[in-house]
């Protein structure tokens, strides 16, 4: 019995799950979610009463688990790829979940207030929301000026979770043109293959983003990636 991820192809966190396993080269089954369809909702609660996703089922260890970064790291410990993406080195390793926890608190928790204002109409004052992503390049920048990987030698969790929050996070406030460091990081992002693989599958989406027209010309076109 495969693994099955419930998901939503545009997600950014279900993108984040998606380049682990693409990394991983897991065997998986899909299983979309329209939260706005009452029946997938009712199915996804089931598994995680919060009715959120990304959710994995593990039907051979029979267990249930939400949240990106958990699920990741249970991918990694029992089904790891070639290169493990929570490092063996203690040390390492917390940093790899310190900038994990960066992007998500700091990238995406803006980014979603912004998208949901949008959505809803609603016109709030998002001028805390973008001084956050500000903030959040301009330490980037620094720390990416002597790095391959933001919290690794390799290429890790905190990657995963790197390369969503940027591509959406660009939408709404592009990099500043002298931010450098922060560009080429992006750019090595956008050239893994697990990624490019999960932007060919949000393709289709794309109109349903209401900033979809701020989606760069370069993630228009398909990648030529399996």
């Amino acid at each position: 019995m495969s693994l099955t991820l419930y998901y939503h192809p545009l997600a950014s966190y279900c993108h984040k799950v998606l380049i682990a396993l693409y990394e991983s080269g897991t065997d998986f089954e899909r299983r979309i979610i329209d939260l706005a369809d009452a029946a997938d909702s009712a199915e996804l609660q089931v598994l995680w009463p919060i009715g959120k996703f990304p959710v994995i089922r593990d039907p051979a260890r029979q267990r249930d688990l939400p949240e990106s970064s958990i699920i990741i790291e249970y991918l990694d410990r029992l089904y790891p790829g070639e290169q493990r993406l929570l490092p063996d080195d203690w040390q390492t390793a917390l940093e790899v979940r310190l900038w994990d926890r960066f992007f998500d608190h700091y990238l995406q928790t803006p980014i979603q207030r912004i998208v949901s204002d949008r959505l809803h109409a609603t016109n709030g004052d998002l001028t805390r929301e973008r001084a956050t992503l500000e903030t959040a390049y301009r330490m980037l920048e620094r720390r990416m000026a002597s790095r391959i990987w933001v919290a690794s030698p390799d290429f890790s969790l905190a990657d995963c979770a790197a390369a969503p929050a940027l591509f959406y996070a660009c939408t709404l406030l592009p990099f500043p043109d002298d931010y450098q460091h922060l560009s080429a990081y992006f750019d090595r992002l956008i050239q893994r293959p697990s990624f490019q693989r999960v932007i060919d599958e949000a393709r289709p989406w794309f109109s349903l983003y209401p900033f979809a027209d701020d989606i760069a010309q370069r993630f228009r076109q398909p990648s030529g990636n399996p």
